[in-house]
């Protein structure tokens, strides 16, 4: 049997390198998601139009259910997108955070590209309306967890809700120029209209417009604050200062 070739120092480089851009795209990813999920509880309270979204990660990662994450789409070659991520976005002033990991695959399963991608812009949202017992229904339950790369906290003041959202995303691959795409992400929960009863991804790359359009696999999720755990708005009474007693005549 041939013995194999050593790698030499810029082979050893290279190998280098590229373990580093790994780790260098995961612990982004990881980052981008502290920052979004870190900051989601206090904006959320803010304004009702304000939503979570949970892309196959975190608390739906079912060790149970493989096809639970990550998300995947196919196009009509077999080629196929494995997304995971999450973020918030305000369905009001189109305002979005979001972000995540993904994996380009051939039609046979080979990584062809691995990175990270980031939403730009929220083209459009309709909701399905709320659906309370969703968490239970799947064996999830509300609360704080531990934050990991399995785990991300949830709040029990958000509300599982279905709808349709579509996004403007730009894809950072480990090597190469970036590219723009078009991520639809719909969540069957709630009055689902029948041609969405699918859940799951679709992505339409922007350069040559290639449609990833099959919903694969993949749970997704958005949340929305419980209307009866918002801050009740003060009344006058309430924010009228009290005057300060006059001090004791001597």
């Amino acid at each position: 049997m041939p013995r194999p070739l050593p790698l030499g120092r810029r082979g050893i480089y290279m190998l280098r390198q590229r373990v580093f851009s790994i780790r260098t795209v995961s612990e982004s990813a990881l980052l981008c998601l502290v920052l979004i999920l870190g900051s989601r509880s206090t904006i959320a309270q803010s304004n009702d139009s304000n939503y979570s979204l949970v892309l196959a990660s975190g608390f739906l990662c079912d060790p149970d259910h493989a096809e639970a994450c990550p998300a995947v789409a196919k196009n009509a070659n077999g080629s196929t997108f494995e997304m995971s991520g999450a973020g918030m976005f305000d369905a009001q002033n189109k305002s979005v955070k979001a972000a995540g990991t993904y994996t380009h695959k051939s039609p046979n399963g080979i990584a062809l590209e691995t990175g990270v991608w980031i939403a730009s812009e929220l083209v459009s949202f309709g909701s399905y309306g709320i659906a309370p017992a969703a968490l239970r229904k799947q064996g999830l339950a509300l609360g704080p967890r531990p934050f990991g790369p399995k785990r991300l906290p949830i709040s029990s003041s958000q509300m599982p809700t279905g709808g349709f959202a579509v996004f403007r995303i730009r894809l950072f691959p480990i090597s190469g120029a970036s590219t723009t795409a078009v991520l639809q992400v719909n969540c069957a929960l709630g009055e689902v209209p029948r041609e969405r009863s699918v859940e799951g991804i679709r992505l339409t790359l922007g350069e040559n417009s290639t449609d990833f359009s099959e919903e694969v696999s993949g749970r997704v999720m958005f949340l929305a604050m419980r209307p009866d755990l918002s801050a009740p708005a003060k009344t006058p009474q309430q924010e009228a200062v009290p005057e300060s007693p006059e001090p004791p005549n001597n």
